[in-house]
């Protein structure tokens, strides 16, 4: 069973936003549209490198934008079904339990796998040069090298109806890149709890 080494305190739907979108912004499949409607919006890149979650304000512009280019609060797009009532921890995971983690269930992460949406036989059929759909496999290696070379990640977000049954909301990549050098580091996470969750992240 997969328990939280560290809780390291309770996190917030303003906080999950913000992560939410910091990790889209580096994303080369997502940075682009969430740039286009930051400039938009009449908004610069800091609301999201340098997020105040104090600000009410900006905190509502994120969960627009996140609405606008991912459907969140709005019952579509990725957050179609998505639980209203969510409870959101900050927490580290270790190498096993991070390996516990399974994606979402999207093709692409399905193929990518071999079927069991874990990232750790991800990571060993990318070394095997196996690509999904047949899309280059470079990225995550371009993460691991990163990993490797000291940089850290922001934070995974994870979801589930329990802490011991998480599925990948946002940060698949990174989870990928943890598993393809062995999750060297704890990983550090925010997960989203609701009894609701059970039937949309299985």
């Amino acid at each position: 069973m997969l328990t939280v080494v560290q809780v390291l305190g309770m996190s917030s739907e303003d906080e999950m936003v913000a992560c939410f979108l910091s990790g889209e912004l580096s994303s080369r499949r997502f940075g682009r549209s969430l740039r286009s409607h930051l400039a938009a919006a009449g908004q610069a890149e800091q609301l999201l490198t340098h997020p105040d979650l104090s600000d009410a304000g900006a905190n509502f512009v994120r969960r627009a934008l996140l609405a606008a280019t991912r459907g969140y609060g709005e019952n579509r797009a990725l957050f179609e079904n998505f639980p209203t009532h969510v409870t959101w921890t900050r927490a580290l995971l270790s190498a096993d339990e991070a390996a516990s983690v399974r994606y979402l269930d999207y093709s692409y992460w399905v193929e990518l796998s071999g079927g069991s949406r874990r990232p750790t036989d991800a990571a060993l059929r990318i070394k095997a040069g196996l690509r999904a759909f047949d899309v280059p496999n470079e990225p995550f290696v371009d993460a691991a090298r990163a990993l490797i070379g000291g940089e850290r990640f922001p934070p995974l977000i994870l979801v589930g109806e329990r802490q011991d049954n998480l599925v990948c909301l946002e940060g698949h990549l990174r989870l990928t890149a943890y598993a393809f050098v062995g999750f060297p580091i704890d990983v550090e996470c925010l997960i989203g709890t609701a009894p609701a969750m059970g039937r949309w992240a299985q």
